[in-house]
């Protein structure tokens, strides 16, 4: 059986362009990615950060969706405690009334963004604590179960909008699993406890009238090209791209000011977050996803294309849908 293959968009904006050019290129991303047989497309909610325009979630997906007919898409994702689980219910179930059984809702309790940013939010870092029971108050808003005598959801109540946990650490896991939950751990950036907090999530998983059987989501990077080669520079150019955003803090550097960056031990814990990554062609990535899939015990995958211009991961996610087989599972 071929594992469903889905897509993390964050909706970036390249040097020189606005958020609206980034908008565009999403669109064309949600289009193709239907086309070639992928299963899903989500979008991760970040604040203040000048390359990535995802911060809105839900007003995204409501634009891709009315111009897409049936690929999934959802916030992978929307960080819980910057909202009202009320607030959340009525966004989500209003996409849902408008785009049935094609919306998800992926919740996390990371800020998202700096701790400045967190002050704008008007979020108390505290709130995280709560989000074990926002996730609880949000999903009866959304069933028609509201844990608030006289309080509705509306759109939401009864469009019992799918939810996924997404994490980074056990604190996730554990979570999905009591609540019975898919989980979706964010290996594309945060390798390091990917193993254990998977095999957590299924050895204490207990179902619930969701969810029969533990459902893992792995996010993983691609960066495929049609020679080894190519793949190999879009990946130099990416990682070097990624220290400059992450260590450079906006400053204009050289090449050997970069140089140096990349192998400081600030720079090296950057690239460090890329290590799941499949590089290659066609057939590199799809031995590379394969061992990747047994190892995070996934039984979906979802891909970060990592290619430094907007051609290069176009082609990325041709040859990946090739490889994978998606046109035979479809």
């Amino acid at each position: 059986m071929v594992l469903p293959l889905s897509l993390i968009d964050f909706a970036t904006v390249y040097s020189g362009e606005t958020p609206r050019d980034s908008f565009r290129r999403s669109v064309d991303m949600a289009r193709k990615a239907e086309r070639l047989g992928f299963s899903r497309i989500w979008y991760a909610e970040h604040h203040n950060m000048p390359h990535i325009s995802s911060a809105a979630p839900a007003v995204l997906i409501s634009h891709i969706a009315s111009q897409t007919e049936s690929i999934r898409l959802g916030s992978g994702g929307v960080m819980l405690p910057n909202h009202s689980p009320l607030v959340i219910a009525e966004q989500f179930g209003t996409l849902e009334e408008l785009y049935p059984d094609r919306i998800d809702l992926g919740l996390g309790r990371a800020p998202g963004t700096d701790m400045k940013t967190v002050q704008a939010l008007r979020r108390d870092p505290q709130d995280a604590d709560r989000f074990p029971s926002d996730v609880v108050e949000l999903q009866g808003y959304l069933e028609g179960k509201s844990r608030i005598e006289g309080v509705q959801a509306i759109p939401g109540r009864n469009t019992n909008v799918p939810l996924y946990i997404l994490g980074s650490s056990l604190f996730g896991a554990q979570l999905a699993a009591q609540l019975g939950l898919p989980y979706s751990f964010a290996s594309h950036f945060a390798p390091a406890a990917l193993e254990q907090a998977t095999t957590a999530y299924r050895e204490n998983f207990q179902p619930s009238e969701h969810l029969s059987e533990p459902y893992v989501i792995a996010a993983v990077n691609v960066t495929a090209a049609d020679t080894a080669e190519e793949a190999a520079e879009q990946t130099r150019k990416v990682r070097r791209k990624r220290v400059e955003a992450m260590v450079g803090r906006g400053r204009d550097l050289t090449e050997s000011e970069l140089d140096m960056l990349v192998h400081s031990p600030a720079g090296q814990q950057i690239i460090e977050m890329l290590r799941f990554t499949a590089q290659g062609t066609g057939p590199d990535i799809k031995n590379y996803l394969d061992r990747f899939a047994a190892m995070a015990q996934a039984d979906e995958l979802m891909i970060s294309l990592q290619s430094p211009s907007t051609e290069e991961s176009s082609r990325s996610m041709e040859i990946l849908a090739e490889a994978w087989g998606l046109d035979d599972a479809a």
